[in-house]
């Protein structure tokens, strides 16, 4: 069984896909442990001499200075689980789940968050065995941190709420029963809010999210490859001295894709051979796609440095014996990023359904029959294609509304500006999930505008997705029930069959955020 070292420090997106996607298992390193048990120690002193500390020996929000006593303890921390599980809505989907407590089993790792050792072990124990609490989406402010989802979490480390274990929906203490998991008997000084005072949903959202976006930039640069051959579109527009001269490396990277997904097409064009310019959705491609992966660039960065940061409070620093209330849990970092990406994203959908229009329509696609449809009337197509494809980027345009420009204040004013950030995140998700099925439809689009205007040789790397996509799909030639088609389409996306065969095919990875070393002319 792979698994998965876990420091504090060193988390990889790709490895929170693993445990998420692929079953990865996990473990502390022995600093890791040891850096848990000295931040503990302190805790237990501190209780101990019944110092005042924020959440430790007081209560929470609008009552930090409201003292408990030390016999209190267990009991403050188990009504702050059972008070603060107040997440409503559908249930988060498993692999966001095992994202969500990887990234808190991580987080809490560093050593400056006060749990103890055989809770955290709990947590890890849940992931390695497959128990997934019932966690729903809705309810966080996103400052301080995801407290109400995070809650949900730990309702069945102690036994309570609901969980799925082996697919099945059952209570939390017989989940914990059957994958035998013991359950946490009490919550000792500081470990609740260790345990939900943090970014971890939004974050674990976010990066599956953020993973999922360079697949699909990857392969909205293939289907803008498929339409720019089926339109005999001028490649002139990607020659890398356009690029040299305003070197963003987004802008570059794409140029490169598409020139090097051209390689040996017979169907593409020089200006002035058919026509001296393209419309902007294929001559600007490069700008537009870059961009984008330029956004993305910054979001993946941002989300490098959270997963392995200490979002919790108050933070406990071992060796100086200090406990600080901060505030890291604010997930304002997090929430620009995801409107940013959720931004990214939306303009990816926007530009694949002005390339699918173009396509489709018979003023604009250089001959091509109208909605390429043979015998046209008797059938329609791809008309209604480019009407949903039109519906899912309107959709966008609303979801890409920023989620951090609002903030409600609670907890009586004491929490008086909130983050929002997880809803930025789901929000990005959906998008993604939108701007996924576009290109989809665009790609459907393309291969059949290809057919029609009577296959020559394509590129080296559109003729392996050109390969791809009608292994799985076939030509249209008369109406049939098209859903079916969009989503073999955006399934094929999905399990990165077409990146994958593409990338095969020309022996190198397509380019998103690499750095292409390039002298610039400016």
């Amino acid at each position: 069984m792979n698994k998965v070292l876990i420091d504090g420090s060193s988390l990889t997106i790709e490895e929170v896909v693993n445990v998420a996607r692929n079953g990865h298992e996990i473990s502390l390193t022995l600093e890791a442990l040891q850096k848990v048990k000295i931040a503990r120690d302190l805790v237990d002193k501190l209780v101990e001499e019944e110092k005042m500390i924020y959440g430790i020996t007081t209560g929470f929000g609008k009552f930090s200075d409201t003292v408990i006593s030390k016999e209190d303890t267990k009991t403050l921390q188990r009504n702050l689980i059972i008070s603060h599980a107040c997440g409503v809505g559908k249930p988060l989907d498993e692999e966001v789940v095992r994202a969500i407590m990887l990234l808190r089993v991580n987080a809490l790792s560093k050593g400056h968050s006060g749990i103890r050792i055989e809770t955290l072990n709990t947590l890890i124990d849940m992931i390695n065995k497959g128990v997934h609490p019932i966690i729903p989406e809705k309810g966080s402010l996103g400052a301080s941190g995801d407290l109400a989802p995070l809650s949900h979490m730990v309702l069945t480390m102690i036994g309570e709420g609901e969980a799925i274990y082996k697919g099945e929906r059952m209570t939390s203490k017989d989940a914990m029963e059957k994958a035998g998991v013991p359950v946490v008997e009490y919550l000792s000084s500081k470990e609740g809010l260790a345990l939900i005072n943090g970014t971890q949903v939004m974050t674990a959202v976010g990066a599956l999210t953020v993973y999922d976006s360079i697949n699909l930039l990857k392969t909205a640069d293939i289907a803008l490859g498929l339409t720019m051959e089926s339109l005999n579109g001028i490649k002139c527009a990607m020659d890398e001295k356009v690029h040299q001269v305003r070197p963003h490396k987004g802008q570059i990277n794409t140029a490169k894709n598409i020139l090097d997904l051209f390689e040996n097409s017979e169907m593409v064009s020089k200006q002035g051979e058919i026509r001296v310019q393209d419309a902007y959705s294929l001559r600007c491609s490069p700008q537009i796609h870059g961009a984008s992966k330029d956004a993305i660039e910054y979001v993946k960065n941002k989300l490098n440095i959270e997963i392995n940061s200490v979002t919790d409070n108050p933070i406990i620093f071992p060796e100086v014996e200090e406990i600080i209330s901060g505030g890291n849990f604010h997930g304002q970092p997090m929430a620009l990023s995801f409107d940013f990406l959720g931004i990214a994203l939306s303009e990816i959908a926007n530009i694949s359904e002005r390339r699918l229009e173009k396509l489709v329509n018979p003023a604009l696609n250089h001959g091509l029959p109208a909605f390429l449809a043979n015998n046209g009337g008797l059938n329609s197509g791809f008309m209604i294609v480019q009407y949903s494809a039109a519906s899912l980027v309107s959709e966008n345009k609303v979801l890409a509304h920023p989620a951090s420009v609002d903030s409600i204040p609670s907890s009586a004013n004491q929490e008086d500006h909130v983050s929002m950030g997880t809803i930025a995140a789901r929000k990005a998700r959906e998008i993604m999930e939108n701007a996924r099925k576009v290109v989809a439809m665009e790609i459907l689009a393309a291969a059949q505008a290809i057919d029609l205007r009577g296959k020559k040789t394509l590129g080296k790397g559109t003729e392996a997705a050109y390969k791809v996509v009608r292994e799985h799909t076939t030509f249209v030639d008369k109406d049939r029930i098209m859903y079916l088609d969009i989503n073999i389409c955006e399934d094929i996306i999905k399990k990165n069959l077409i990146v994958e065969e593409v990338e095969k095919a020309l022996e190198k990875s397509l380019l998103v955020d690499e750095e292409i070393l390039v002298e610039s002319t400016i």
